[in-house]
């Protein structure tokens, strides 16, 4: 018995609504994003009230404005990209593991940027030519995932086997790319990792079109996508043309992680995590659920942000180093890599 069912009836039925799960979780993103507002360093919090409410000086208000609004906007829709993106990937490929992470797109954005960076032909302060060069690189790691998978691509198993290594093989090339341009290893490291630092409107401006976009190109698909979590079977007997519905999705998916990775780099295990809370909390009707992703998302990588001032801020005070900084791509991993280590123990024990 859970808390929910000590409630009186009709409460628990409102409880349950998936549009009250909805709302708190509204709630939840607003509480987290007004956290990673306040946590940053230069301005006190008391500070950035003022501003909010039109006034403080001009320094605080550049830098609230500036730099920690743009931050958290581009922290809040590059989650929600790859909640999403995480969420079409494992329903159309009928894997619970096939994050971008593990897939070929989160490694082949990631050597997009990283050798567009190498050749001089786009920087991390030029986000249009991140954006296009995170996407070429995207899409060529789901091309090559999708022509080893062959006829296999049905069958999770040999997908997950076959994202692996095509995942591996990406990032060796990536790390080629830095041998072979090691003067660029400081401007690239963003992208490795992942991080918000230095985040301006322009990225803003860049990513959110881009997020709505295709964002609602994968809720269009959510009829689809359902089919296809129940097998090739089930839904070709639906009347559903599998092939171009899985293509079609992972198009979406591939979209999404690469603009989240042109705008943040690659923040590990939130587009392979998330969707398991997702279905968790909304259930199995993606036309809920896949809301449901973004909204989670974003509250995991705005949270991730806003714990990751935070700790930079308590580190540089301990170690008395005003320049260090905690990259978000680094919590995320930490924390994400612990969860599945303990999800991975639970299975193990109940078989």
């Amino acid at each position: 018995m859970t808390l929910i069912d000590t409630v009186p009836g009709p409460a628990r039925r409102a409880l349950r609504a998936p549009g009250f799960r909805m709302g708190g979780l509204a709630l939840l993103v607003a509480a987290v994003a007004c956290a990673d507002l306040f946590a940053g360093r230069g301005v006190a919090p008391e500070g950035v009230r003022a501003v909010l409410l039109g006034g403080g000086d001009p320094t605080a208000e550049h830098i609230v404005l500036r730099l920690r609004l743009p931050r958290l906007l581009v922290a809040l829709v590059a989650g929600a990209c790859l909640g999403v993106a995480g969420l079409v990937l494992q329903s159309a490929l009928r894997n619970p593991l096939a994050g971008p992470e593990v897939t070929g797109v989160t490694p082949g954005a990631v050597l997009g940027a990283v050798a567009a960076t190498g050749l001089g032909l786009a920087g991390w302060e030029s986000p249009t030519a991140v954006v296009v060069a995170a996407c070429l690189g995207g899409f060529a790691g789901a091309g090559l995932l999708w022509l080893l998978a062959g006829r296999d691509r049905g069958d999770p198993e040999q997908t997950a086997v076959y994202g692996v290594l095509v995942s591996a093989v990406l990032a060796g090339l990536t790390a080629v790319v830095l041998l072979v341009a090691p003067g660029e290893l400081g401007s690239v490291v963003q992208w490795l990792i992942g991080s918000t630092e230095g985040r301006v409107w322009q990225h803003w401006n860049l990513l959110w079109p881009w997020a709505a976009f295709w964002g609602a190109a994968a809720w269009l698909l959510a009829g689809p996508l359902t089919l296809l979590r129940c097998g090739d079977e089930q839904a070709s007997a639906a009347g559903l043309a599998t092939g171009r519905g899985r293509g079609a999705a992972l198009v979406c998916a591939v979209a999404l992680t690469a603009g989240a990775v042109s705008a943040v780099g690659a923040l590990g295990f939130v587009g392979l995590l998330v969707p398991h809370l997702a279905l968790a909390v909304f259930g199995a009707d993606l036309r809920i659920t896949l809301p449901g992703a973004a909204l989670l998302g974003a509250a995991v990588v705005c949270g991730a942000d806003a714990a990751a001032q935070l700790l930079s801020r308590l580190l540089a005070t301990g170690l008395d180093a005003d320049r260090l900084t905690l990259p978000v791509g680094a919590l995320t991993t930490f924390v994400g890599a612990g969860l599945l280590m303990v999800v991975a123990r639970r299975r193990a024990d109940e078989r």
